[in-house]
């Protein structure tokens, strides 16, 4: 099997055919696309110079405001142009990569050239799981045991257990929400806009459907309904409601508008090209924040992706912050793995996760590489209940996945109480406001969130 083939078999034009639920993880990390980073006010010329020397197809504009055929579109053409990102995907055959990739190191109108990744949903499986062992989880446990203490003096009691262990009672709020400062906040996100890019979301679920204001699938043949479930947990735990029907608050930014993409599909996998449609929609519905709990693995003193950091930086001048999961590669004490793509870009915020002890999930990756790739914050990931498509509709999950909705929906909660903050004071009043912790900054980054 090539090294761009998937076990689900083979898509059009070569593609990699993610559409397939039994695709398999292990299959691929590259398509036969590639990602092309164009000069400010030079897209035409970046675009003709790759038709010139490249014999690339002509491209199709993708516009944000137009969804009813931009799966579609980004399956059957051979080249498309994000316009408000300045990016392009073009597909290269194999004797035209080479001129494809030289573009970018003596052309001025085009600025980078990367290879398309595969990437996806970054829950933990349930294998993964049970690799954390007891010893593990108990000396942290000793270590941070006063630093439990003195947090839970600071949340809502009624809602909370005795001080003494790092148990929370779930009975009106879950155990993240709690440890975030949620239920003590005077914020919901109202009128503030959060995109969740995912595996989509269950439309008919009772406890999202009366606040979802958008939903577009990015994935060909696919709906925006979900059949994973990982994205429905994920707009669960960032946007969900103040009072469920069957569950405790579940959901940080409880009054929050939900647009919710589609940019994996039902087997939890997708391209850069689909989560590239996702960000450019959700930028243009005017979303203050970008949920991704996605990625891909990196190596050792791997660089981050040009592409999307120039994206990210585009997007937070323009009001918008990307928030993206860490990632689950580490088995912790023994192994621990770099942040994967796109978290690992500088303007992403990169999230690890914590479980109910304080203490560095077993599957957190963390801040290794120089070269980009630090923990900006930490969040609850461990045992989180959330919103699921199928009965009883809730369930609890794992990974640093569930982390990062806590932190998209806390987002939205300071984007409503600094309605005239730039994306990037956003950033800062976030960071500022985590708490401290007695673990690594690599770790954890700035600490543990806390909800304005």
């Amino acid at each position: 099997m090539n090294h761009h083939e998937t076990a689900g078999g083979r898509g059009h034009r070569g593609r990699p055919d993610l559409a397939d639920a039994g695709i398999s993880k292990t299959a691929g990390e590259y398509t036969d696309r590639f990602l092309v980073l164009l000069a400010p006010g030079a897209q035409e010329e970046g675009m003709a110079t790759l038709r010139s020397r490249a014999g690339t197809e002509p491209a199709e504009r993708i516009r944000p405001d137009v969804t009813e055929s931009t799966a579609e579109v980004l399956e059957q053409a051979g080249s498309v142009v994000f316009e408000d990102l300045g990016v392009a995907v073009v597909q290269a055959a194999p004797d035209q990569r080479r001129a494809v990739m030289e573009t970018a190191r003596d052309e001025p109108a085009v600025l980078a050239v990367e290879r398309e990744r595969v990437l996806w949903a970054s829950q933990l499986t349930e294998s993964r799981a049970e690799t954390a062992t007891a010893d593990y989880l108990r000396g942290y446990h000793d270590g941070v045991e006063e630093l439990v203490q003195h947090a839970l003096e600071r949340i809502d009691t009624a809602a909370v257990r005795e001080p003494g262990t790092a148990g929370f009672d779930e009975s009106l709020v879950t155990w993240g929400l709690q440890a975030a400062g949620v239920p003590r906040s005077a914020f919901s996100g109202q009128g503030v806009r959060v995109a969740v890019l995912d595996t989509g979301v269950d439309t008919g679920h009772p406890d999202l459907t009366a606040r979802l204001e958008g939903a577009a699938s990015f994935v060909p043949g696919q709906a925006v309904q979900d059949g994973h479930g990982h994205g429905t947990h994920c707009v669960g735990t960032s946007c969900g409601p103040r009072t469920p029907g069957a569950a405790p608050r579940y959901g940080v930014a409880c009054e929050a508008e939900i647009y919710a993409g589609k940019v994996l599909g039902d087997g939890g996998g997708g391209t850069d090209t689909q989560i590239l449609a996702g960000m450019n929609w959700a930028f243009g519905q005017g979303c203050r924040v970008i949920s991704m709990s996605l990625g891909s693995p990196v190596g050792p003193g791997e660089r981050p992706s040009r592409v999307y950091e120039q994206i990210a930086r585009r997007l937070m001048r323009a009001g918008t912050l990307v928030v993206a999961a860490a990632g689950n590669e580490s088995e912790r004490p023994h192994v621990v793995e770099p942040v994967g793509h796109p978290a690992n870009c500088p303007s992403v915020l990169a999230v690890g996760a914590l479980d109910s002890h304080f203490a560095v999930a077993s599957f957190s990756n963390a801040g290794l590489n120089p070269d980009g790739g630090q923990i900006d914050i930490a969040a609850p990931g461990v045992d989180v209940l959330s919103s699921w498509p199928q009965a009883p509709g809730h369930r609890r999950l794992r990974g640093t996945s569930m982390a990062t909705p806590h932190v998209a929906g806390a987002i939205a909660l300071f984007a409503e109480a600094a309605p005239g903050a730039s994306a990037a004071e956003l950033k800062s009043f976030l960071l500022a406001g985590a708490r401290r912790l007695p673990l690594p900054a690599v770790d954890v980054g700035a600490g543990l969130l806390q909800a304005p």
